[in-house]
């Protein structure tokens, strides 16, 4: 493919397949009357929807109606707690938790028979009905899907289906009708800030780019995903990977670079797969290699796999590694832009900053900076996880509140817990407690009350949850990951671990807390790179917001949430049968006790384990 003729013909002969998916029209004379979507993203595969898929295949063959049904591979649809999940078009019925055995009776009532499996829709907490429809469900209703537009959409694996989805129009309108100067003052005017945690303008950054003299210039993409519970940029390289590939098609056509590189993490297999797919047919058709669109503009990409470092994240650590050394960060400035990978002049933008650019050239600046705030453009994509009852992937608008994700979105926490905090941006972030659920999300808001964008995780925490082991869990994951170049890190996170330890052990004072303020304080201005530099969030943010907790451990030598083993005692109540399930349950015999009558618990022995609690049926033992 050498023209935008033929880009447009492919886009034309694809329509009709996507019109089944997107509530368009499908032309009445195709063959093809139905499509069965199976969700290809990791959590929906770990979950056997390989199988699902072939199953499917041999069931229409059975039935001869191969021809008249194709089945299709996509990426995530969002609802990862569902999987696997089903959708059926042009009806749109939306079947989740799938197994093998359910395929028989989709395939004979609903696809030959025209009636919908009713008992494997998707029952929404609290609707006695189900719902029919994706679109129709709570979790879909405030979602804005740009990053994540063709995500469960389209077959990632068939560059046809990209192109029916405007794919590659974007690159072919810029190449024949704009200048590099006029893409970068696109992009600045967009407002779209870098997706990957610090927000800094991706068009500002660009501009820097492309005034750095040299011959020789580079394009990345940081797919290097290191957060504890983050999976957005894993699963839109799953689900959309030419979007990405397109993107940086763009940004090297804007600076001035011939050559761009993926820097993605070797534990992603299917990203990885259906990249070196999406490169392949790129290609074969002429978006990626020599003289793109019969132009002067020639550009290809290469994939480098990370051994799954978190410091490779940061962006000067990410291309010491692409240079072939080990993953350390290199003071700043000069900054990438003026002198990066291979000491040239470099941009890098995450995956889902890439996934927003052709969105924005084919739609429209105006359309784009509708969405969003003031200072915040467009949208976010989060992995929704912890305690909430809908995990997933979710894509909001910057400024919805954080109530509108966890309680309409996320569905809330589950068994009627209350809300707790949110932990966004991983260990780089802050917790934001259940005073502040009402804050609009986007970069500004969320620096004001000590936490911060990072690159999209949302972790939800209910009132089991101890604040002072969160911080512990996430300062032991930045202690693990320290690369040690800098000894504020390497010695002062440690320090700071070792800090919380004396203090969910109840050897603290209240003059500890004091100093692990002041450690936090030194560490985040001395520290080499980000990783060091935000370390302390998670200990600052819990130290203002849940500081009563830190005192309950330190004065009363208690863990407020039953958490924290050391501080953790159980006692049998005056409800015990004398069943004796809990002293068989025990591992180290620390109960005694006769048949029928109120059991004893010998503290010195015990392990604290939990086994006896949760063999208890009568509700007889409790944590103090």
């Amino acid at each position: 493919m050498k023209t935008l003729e033929e880009l447009a013909a492919v886009r034309g002969q694809m329509q009709d397949d996507i019109a089944l998916r997107t509530g368009g029209k499908a032309n009445a004379n195709k063959k093809v009357r139905s499509h069965i979507l199976v969700c290809g993203g990791t959590g929906c595969t770990s979950s056997g929807s390989p199988a699902i898929r072939e199953k499917f295949v041999s069931e229409l063959a059975k039935h001869g109606l191969s021809e008249e049904v194709k089945v299709i591979q996509t990426g995530c649809f969002g609802l990862c707690s569902l999987g696997p999940v089903v959708i059926v078009y042009p009806e749109g019925s939306f079947y989740s938790r799938i197994t093998i055995d359910d395929v028989e009776e989709i395939v004979t009532k609903h696809i030959a028979g025209g009636e919908v499996v009713e008992r494997l829709l998707y029952h929404e907490a609290g609707n006695s009905e189900p719902t029919h429809s994706l679109s129709d469900t709570r979790f879909n209703k405030k979602q804005v899907r740009i990053a994540l537009r063709n995500c469960g959409v389209i077959d990632p694996e068939n560059i046809n289906e990209y192109i029916g989805r405007g794919g590659y129009e974007a690159i072919g309108k810029i190449l024949t009708s704009m200048t590099p100067a006029q893409v970068i003052e696109t992009m600045k005017a967009s407002g779209l800030r870098g997706r990957g945690g610090a927000g800094f303008p991706t068009g500002m950054k660009w501009e820097f780019a492309s005034k750095s003299a040299g011959p020789i210039k580079y394009v990345c993409c940081n797919a290097d995903e290191g957060d504890p519970g983050a999976f957005m940029d894993r699963s839109i390289l799953e689900g959309d990977p030419h979007s990405v590939l397109e993107a940086m098609s763009i940004a090297a056509y804007a600076i001035g670079s011939n050559q761009g590189y993926i820097y993605i993490r070797a534990e992603y297999p299917i990203a990885v797969e259906r990249l070196k797919i999406a490169l392949k047919q790129a290609r074969e058709y002429g978006m990626l290699g020599k003289n793109i669109f019969g132009t002067d503009f020639s550009f290809d990409i290469d994939i480098r796999l990370g051994a799954g470092a978190f410091v490779c994240g940061e962006e000067t650590a990410l291309m010491t590694s692409i240079e072939g050394n080990r993953g350390e960060p290199r003071p700043r400035p000069p900054f990438p832009a003026v002198k990066g990978l291979f000491e040239k002049p470099t941009i890098l933008n995450n995956v889902e900053t890439y996934a927003n650019i052709p969105w924005i050239f084919t739609h429209g600046v105006e359309e784009f900076t509708k969405i969003g705030t003031e200072r915040s453009k467009g949208t976010k994509v989060f992995a929704l996880g912890g305690k909430i009852v809908n995990t997933g992937l979710v894509e909001v608008p910057m400024g919805i509140t954080l109530r509108e994700i966890i309680e309409d979105i996320g569905g809330g926490c589950p068994n009627g817990k209350k809300f707790k905090a949110a932990q966004t941006g991983g260990p780089s972030g802050g917790c934001i407690p259940a005073s502040l659920i009402d804050t609009p999300i986007d970069y500004d808001n969320l620096s004001k009350i000590g936490a911060m964008m990072g690159s999209g995780g949302l972790i939800v925490m209910d009132e089991d949850n101890c604040m002072v082991d969160i911080a512990k869990f996430f300062l032991a994951f930045t202690v693990d990951e320290s690369c040690g170049k800098c000894a504020p890190c390497r010695i002062g996170t440690k320090r700071l671990y070792q800090m919380l330890e004396k203090i969910t052990s109840g050897n603290a004072t209240l003059e500890d807390l004091d100093k692990m303020e002041e450690l936090c304080n030194h560490i985040k201005a001395s520290s080499l790179c980000a990783l060091g530099q935000t370390a302390p969030n998670p200990v600052l943010s819990t130290l203002k917001y849940f500081r009563d907790e830190y005192v309950a451990h330190v004065v009363d030598k208690k863990c407020p949430a039953g958490v924290c083993k050391d501080l953790l005692a159980y006692k049998i109540t005056d409800k015990c049968r004398g069943c004796t399930a809990c002293a068989r349950a025990c591992p180290v015999n620390a109960i005694t006790g006769k048949v029928k009558e109120q059991h004893v618990i010998d503290n010195a022995k015990c392990i604290k384990c939990g086994s006896c609690m949760s063999t208890c049926k009568f509700g007889a033992i409790i944590k103090e």
